[in-house]
């Protein structure tokens, strides 16, 4: 088989045929599997893949998760339940169009010295959100993520073996992809409109994504937190030496009550906020020594019964 095609899916029942359909339709003369993975849709998506699977039982595989462990664990396991020489994720929503599906295969079939390629998202007016996201994660961690950068992205089969082998709980696959090395080839495409359904992110999602991202990836903001106190400390030992001075000068000046409860709030407000940050890493820390699975499959079909 040449090339798998990873489709992470949660309540997507009214997309399922049309996706299908039209990737079927830009890969003619392409050989390649359909991966669906059902992240615990509470619609009809598990009934539809069922009856797409009877339709094509040859090239069409599932796994159904037994709850939502959300898009990063199913994109793991399209990637551990991969055997070809070619792997695209790919949303099934139909805003990331087949037809670039193409372009990436023959990219990697005639460009060796490439091992992926990453669509980034073409738009004229990005959100707010995003530009600082990628911001944030260019000057946090230690990596390049691409401006735009998405998840739809094509590996060869060595880029899949080492995305396994980064096998942590706490999943961030714009990092891990960066992590991970080789070389990449970034093109654009334009995100279209949603086909069917409503879109599964939000503006809070995306805020807790983003600092997800720079916990598992980055310590700077632990640094930060530590130059903050020696900053504070060092500016209130200043001001300490000017109380004692003015103390010894002048006497003891009474007045003063609303200035000193400005500068309590505002360095506990601080002490709260570094505290928070030090209780993101080590939840991050609890739950990867649980070593708890990163997905649980309900249902696998359409494979070999020996596999894995």
């Amino acid at each position: 088989m040449k090339l798998d095609i990873i489709v992470p899916a949660y309540n997507e029942e009214d997309n399922i045929f049309n996706f299908y359909d039209a990737v079927n339709e830009a890969l003619k003369g392409i050989k390649h599997n359909f991966i669906f993975i059902d992240d615990g849709s509470k619609d009809k998506t598990l009934q539809k893949l069922k009856e797409l699977y009877k339709k094509d039982d040859e090239n069409v595989k599932i796994i159904s998760f037994s709850r939502n462990f959300g898009k990063e664990a199913a994109m793991y396991a399209g990637f551990l339940y991969s055997k070809a020489d070619y792997a695209c994720i790919i949303d099934c929503d139909l805003q990331q169009d087949p037809a670039y599906l193409v372009k990436m295969y023959d990219f990697l079939r005639e460009n060796d010295q490439y091992d992926a390629v990453c669509m980034c998202q073409k738009q004229k007016k990005k959100r707010g959100l995003q530009r600082m996201f990628y911001k944030l994660m260019g000057k946090l961690s230690n990596m390049e993520i691409v401006d735009g950068a998405s998840d739809f992205r094509m590996f060869r089969k060595n880029v899949v073996e080492a995305i396994l082998e980064m096998s942590e709980r706490n999943r961030f696959s714009k990092g891990i992809f960066s992590y991970v090395g080789f070389r990449t080839y970034y093109d654009s495409y334009k995100v279209k409109e949603r086909k069917a359904g409503v879109s599964k992110w939000s503006k809070f999602k995306l805020l807790n994504y983003a600092f997800d991202g720079i916990v598992s990836f980055s310590t700077k903001p632990l640094r930060f937190a530590t130059y903050t106190g020696v900053l504070t400390s060092f500016i209130a030992f200043i001001y300490l030496i000017v109380i004692l001075i003015k103390t010894f000068t002048t006497g003891v000046d009474t007045p003063g009550y609303a200035s000193l409860m400005c500068v309590m709030l505002f360095l506990g407000g601080i002490q709260l906020i570094f505290l928070g940050i030090l209780g993101e890493y080590l939840g991050k820390t609890y739950n990867e020594t649980k070593r708890r699975p990163i997905f649980i499959a309900r249902e696998r079909i359409g494979f070999d019964e020996d596999f894995l």
